[in-house]
């Protein structure tokens, strides 16, 4: 395959001789590379100018490479990123993995082996990008697919989503970390009549102060080290569209009276300027604390809070909406199917039983690993019980996650009835859901159980 002389790559190795190899093969492949010394350097420039991917060093001085992988993801999570090690451990690759790289190479590289690393990832990204283009010329309507569940909690969050969508109301979507609060925020983006505008999103406890400033507002040529040049911030190249501030409640005090400052007035001044800039942006937000109670505790501002709180979008935890959970996995089984090319495969009735059975404390993105993981490990076509990871197997674990989850602050009888509706749910699961064979694991009539299962909202054969 002869490269795209368009596709730009960036080599990040502080091995100069190295980098340099690198650069000369590159370009004798017909690829346009760029060279940086350190992942800072990287970083940088990959807010100066897009790059089609990364070739990363992950052993160098400041900023490893698995730092900067995470750091370029928060800032672009499409960008494709090869990892490259002279240290083969199984952690640093899982690591890398886990940090968002496409892929892990070893040092020394075969050049066969990097070439057909390239050319798949670079095509993966390609079919990534036409996919996301397409979903996008396809959001016109409410699109519940982009929303994975028919529980009456997931129809109450897409009923209240359809209504608010085409107003220019700022949104708070609230929930445990995990429960798919991006995954709402660009539903309302896709519905609203800011649609054919851009979608820009900021993870803001990613960047430090220093940098979340200039990322949010931009900054000028000469405003601190480094600053060579003007740039735009986040919420400019949000103009006419969406801003996402993901994780809002992890922003410094100084910050937010900044940011509220533009939900206010909707304009801005750029790091090192005096110039006022208008933005015509509108505002969605979200956060995994409970904002309220900081208030409180004088660690986030009161009337930012009202800002941002015009209307709160509550995502209920994975825990809560249980009959979501075959969707879920058949939904990523097909995801992880598709987007590495392996063969359908499928989990068995009781393993399902044993996923729907968890407390999930990581909530969708939990699962969705567990899925992936389960999917790449287990060779043949179906997935088994004993396939699954130890802490959703093991029954005691199962009891322990579940009241771990329960609130400090309980009274006996509240905190009594939860472990029971824990219990129960173990025993469904036993039982393959059948009514008769839970009631016998738990020594009493299935008219009691069927009693319970209604007092605490349980579905059941």
């Amino acid at each position: 395959m002869t490269a795209n002389p368009a596709m730009q790559l960036l080599v990040v190795d502080d091995d100069h001789n190295h980098r340099e190899m690198l650069r000369a093969l590159l370009e004798e492949w017909g690829y346009a590379p760029t060279g940086a010394s350190s992942g800072e350097e990287a970083l940088e420039l990959c807010r100066e100018r897009p790059f089609d991917l990364i070739l990363m060093d992950v052993r160098m001085g400041g900023m490893s490479g698995i730092e900067a992988t995470r750091a370029v993801k928060a800032y672009n999570p499409a960008i494709p990123i090869l990892i490259m090690t002279a240290y083969s451990d199984v952690s640093s690759a899982v690591e890398a993995l886990k940090a968002g790289a496409y892929d892990y190479l070893t040092k020394p590289l075969a050049f066969d082996a990097l070439k057909l690393a390239l050319e798949r990832a670079l095509d993966h990204a390609s079919l990534r990008h036409e996919v996301r283009t397409l979903r996008h010329e396809l959001a016109a309507g409410l699109d519940a697919r982009n929303v994975i569940g028919q529980s009456q909690a997931m129809r109450q969050v897409l009923d209240l989503v359809s209504a608010i969508a085409p107003s220019e109301a700022t949104v708070l979507v609230t929930g445990e970390s995990g429960t798919g609060k991006e995954v709402v925020a660009k539903l309302i983006h896709a519905n609203s009549n800011r649609r054919s505008g851009p979608y820009v999103a900021v993870n803001c406890a990613a960047l430090t102060e220093t940098l979340l400033e200039s990322e949010l507002f931009g900054h000028e040529k000469g405003a601190f080290t480094g600053a060579e040049k003007r740039r735009e911030g986040r919420f400019l190249a949000a103009d006419k569209g969406t801003i996402f501030l993901d994780e809002i409640g992890e922003i410094p005090l100084s910050m937010q009276v900044k940011l509220l400052r533009v939900i206010q007035e909707r304009e801005l001044q750029r790091v090192g300027g005096d110039q006022t800039v208008r933005v015509d942006v509108r505002i969605l937000a979200a956060t995994n604390k409970d904002l309220a109670a900081l208030v409180e505790k004088g660690a986030f501002r009161d009337d930012l809070y009202y800002r941002l709180n015009v209307v709160q979008v509550p995502l209920p935890p994975l825990r809560e909406r249980r009959e979501d959970i075959p969707l879920l996995v058949a939904h990523f089984v097909e995801k992880v199917c598709t987007d590495n090319s392996m063969p359908p495969k499928t989990f068995s009735t009781e393993a399902l039983n044993y996923l729907t059975g968890y407390e999930w404390p990581g909530n969708i993105r939990q699962l969705e690993n567990v899925v992936e993981s389960c999917l790449v490990l287990v060779p043949g076509n179906v997935i088994d019980v004993d396939n699954l990871p130890a802490e959703i197997r093991d029954e005691e674990s199962q009891f322990k996650s579940a009241v771990d989850l329960l609130p400090v602050q309980l009274d006996l009888a509240d905190t009594l009835e939860k472990i029971e509706a824990a219990l129960i749910r173990r025993a469904l699961v036993r039982a393959e859901l059948v009514q008769v064979k839970a009631a016998e694991y738990l020594g009493i009539s299935k008219s009691l159980l069927q009693y319970k299962l209604k007092k605490y909202g349980i579905t059941g054969h």
